[in-house]
């Protein structure tokens, strides 16, 4: 048996956590999403020490959490990223629906059956002939069968009517879900999943169509030991700056995606081996260029530097191997002296007649 007491503690308890989460929402100007709630509601149980250590580290800097970094957060210490769990909710709920309509419908085919045979039962009536008395008693009893086939109809109407609302809704969530389980959380950009099936497509129709094809593979230089001289927060905003350099430089259907911690991958539909080393160069300077800032000292961090790999598609060349060539020439730059871009033409293996423009 439950003590009453311990109940009333716990109750008591409970509501201290959530007043203060929502204290520390309103000061850091959050809107009361639940995950952000949850957030601040873990962090002031201090159920987990690692989350509040960084917490404490923002507020040291800043005095306050940005949204952006408060998504950064829940993303890390948060299971807000089940798509598996997401997709299997609403596959279970749009299978309800769909039962639901079939229910609808087989129910309203009952129906419909029942007033066909009572129609055919009146048509065999008629054609034996019947006295005044008899016909009264039939046309009352084809009314009501009429407004009850009437009112199924409206009720079905409405039933689909509401379904097919709701099922538009599922839909939209499920391409939402979709759409999500497609980009890396951390930086916003096409993860290594979208990586994979995009480059298949790619590849596909560079096959089909006669079209060149180039791989970019970029990792940024000493990016572990940047990692633990200045924080994992200060390492995420890195990767979201290289993200947004990807993103910034490439056009039309080119495609930036986060291969994997500290690398990047770029698909170049339809470019060819020296179009593509200018533009990993490009990437490469851009990124050179800025000037990381602690945001709460304004301290200067350095810059940051990136090593490139480019390979360009041969014909009947699986993803994996243009993956694998595209790594050797990221591999050289790095032994190389990293901040610089390597193409396949200059590895010592590289084929004298790559047909490059």
């Amino acid at each position: 048996m439950v003590n009453k007491h311990l109940t009333e503690f716990d109750f008591e308890r409970a509501s201290g956590f959530a007043n203060a989460a929502m204290a520390l929402l309103k000061r850091c100007h959050l809107p009361a999403f639940p995950v952000y709630y949850e957030l601040f509601y873990t962090y002031t149980t201090g159920a987990n020490a690692e989350l509040n250590a960084r917490i404490n580290q923002l507020f040291t800097q800043n005095s306050t959490l940005t949204a952006e970094d408060a998504s950064a957060l829940c993303e890390q210490f948060l299971d807000i990223n089940n798509m598996d769990e997401k997709l299997r909710a609403m596959s279970k709920a749009m299978s309800r629906k769909i039962s639901d309509i079939n229910e609808a419908i087989e129910f309203a085919m009952a129906t419909a059956n029942s007033y066909s045979g009572s129609l055919q039962q009146a048509s065999g009536d008629l054609e034996s002939g019947i006295d005044d008395d008899a016909l009264k008693m039939l046309s009352s009893r084809l009314l009501k069968e009429t407004r009850r086939m009437q009112d199924m109809n409206r009720r079905l109407e409405a039933q689909l009517e509401n379904s097919r609302d709701d099922i538009s809704l599922l839909q939209r969530d499920l391409d939402e879900v979709r759409r999500e389980s497609m980009l890396d959380p951390l930086t916003k950009i096409p993860n290594r999943k979208c990586f994979d099936e995009q480059l298949e497509l790619e590849l596909e129709s560079a096959e089909r169509n006669g079209k060149r094809l180039c791989l970019l593979l970029l990792d940024i230089d000493r990016f572990k030991a940047f990692n633990d001289t200045y924080g994992h927060l200060t390492g995420d905003q890195v990767l979201r700056l290289v993200a947004q350099v990807l993103k910034a430089n490439l056009k039309g259907r080119d495609m930036p995606a986060r291969f994997g911690g500290e690398e990047f991958v770029a698909v170049l539909p339809e470019t060819e081996l020296n179009g593509a080393i200018t533009i990993a160069n490009t990437i490469r300077s851009a990124v050179q260029s800025k000037e990381l800032l602690k945001r709460s000292t304004n301290e200067k961090l350095g810059r940051i530097t990136l090593s490139v790999g480019v390979a360009q598609w041969r014909p009947a060349e699986k993803p994996a191997q243009l993956i694998e060539r595209a790594d050797k020439c990221l591999y050289a730059a790095k032994s190389g002296g990293r901040n610089q871009v390597v193409s396949e033409r200059e590895l010592p293996d590289a084929p004298g007649s790559i047909d490059v423009a």
